[in-house]
């Protein structure tokens, strides 16, 4: 990062989905860099989510339970808050639960986008926005090379098809209300749409790493459902390297609002049943896993990203391969398993992986 040491400390940042996965590392990560985190969320209700173990609401500067599709407390946080940087992380991030309640995956990932622009262009304190969408978001034509930020838009399931939405809505708001905000100035609004983020602490149900995770710990089997589906893993740091980079530089006035991929090298793009053999090889002798197809739910057979823009212009690169992202989280659980301080395992692989850049 340009000025990663210094740019974050005494900012004003404003996390939408701090309770969860990726918002919890987020908070840590700019929290122990000085900046001034409010964060904005549903509650976190299990007590071993990473929000918990890893004590993210002591951690954090301020802690607010709030529904993204409230638009008038969402406006009152904002107002209250007065925060510089905004990072919209707070959605419905499950494809197969899409399919279960579409209408409230839309209500959240449409609508709560549009509620969150809606307040801050109305602040008199934003200045950069960043939209945390999906690599999902692309029309999915089964492509063996990588999605660019120009192909078009789609989503087959109503996960997919909602993110492209909020996609579509972050171009309007730019074009329409940050060249210019409600307080005669303009915001810098950027989307990013990352690859399939893993990394310790994520218990969601119907992800793969997670399923394998708890299976692990359990001595179950490990069920999957779509073995050849290939998919841009990365560990969860990669990508938030990538946000907070572009937001730094958004904030300083360069001119990089617009959509941005961050995802893996093309080694790291592997199959799900590579991804399961990986983890049971370093796990041990165990562990085992069966396969039972689900022919019920559509699910995309292959699919990358072309991340040529942000090696270009960003100077972002990734940082652990997918071997070490793996150790990664075996590591992490292992440290769960013997009730060490999460909240150090995190800010420890923090360190490690900050310390490459250097």
């Amino acid at each position: 990062m340009t000025g990663y040491h210094t740019f974050w400390n005494g900012k004003k940042v404003f996390i939408t989905g701090h309770t969860g996965f990726k918002g919890s590392w987020l908070s840590l990560w700019l929290s122990s860099l000085g900046a001034k985190v409010t964060g904005y969320a549903l509650p976190s209700t299990a007590d071993h989510s990473l929000f918990h173990v890893a004590e993210v609401e002591n951690t954090i500067d301020q802690s607010i339970i709030g529904d993204i599709r409230d638009v008038a407390h969402v406006t009152k946080s904002i107002e209250e808050a007065e925060p510089e940087i905004v990072f919209h992380l707070a959605a419905q991030p499950l494809v197969r639960e899409s399919y279960r309640n579409p209408v409230d995956t839309y209500m959240t990932n449409v609508m709560g986008t549009v509620h969150l622009f809606e307040a801050c262009r109305r602040s008199s304190t934003v200045k950069t926005i960043v939209n945390i969408t999906t690599d999902k978001c692309y029309e999915n034509k089964e492509w063996v090379w990588g999605y660019r930020e120009n192909e078009p838009l789609g989503g087959y399931d109503p996960y997919s098809s909602s993110k492209a939405c909020s996609e579509l809505v972050t171009s309007a708001y730019r074009n329409s209300f940050f060249q210019e905000s409600a307080q005669g100035r303009p915001i810098a609004l950027a989307s990013a749409r990352a690859g399939n983020v893993i990394g310790g602490g994520d218990w969601a149900e119907d992800r793969l790493v997670p399923d394998i995770i708890r299976s692990l710990l359990k001595g179950n089997e490990i069920i999957i459902r779509n073995p050849g589906a290939t998919r841009p893993w990365q560990h969860v740091l990669e990508p938030l390297s990538g946000y907070m980079e572009l937001a730094e530089r958004l904030y300083q006035g360069e001119k990089l609002a617009e959509a941005w991929n961050f995802g893996p090298d093309d080694a790291d793009v592997q199959t799900v049943e590579w991804i399961v053999r990986s983890f049971c090889s370093k796990w041990g002798e165990t562990s085992k896993y069966v396969i039972q197809p689900d022919t019920i739910l559509h699910e995309a057979h292959l699919l990358k990203l072309d991340c040529s823009k942000a090696k270009t212009y960003l100077n972002w690169h990734p940082r652990w391969n997918l071997e070490q992202a793996i150790d990664k989280i075996i590591e992490w659980t292992l440290a769960y398993e013997r009730q060490e301080s999460m909240k150090a395992v995190c800010l420890r692989q923090i360190e490690e992986y900050t310390n490459l850049s250097r």
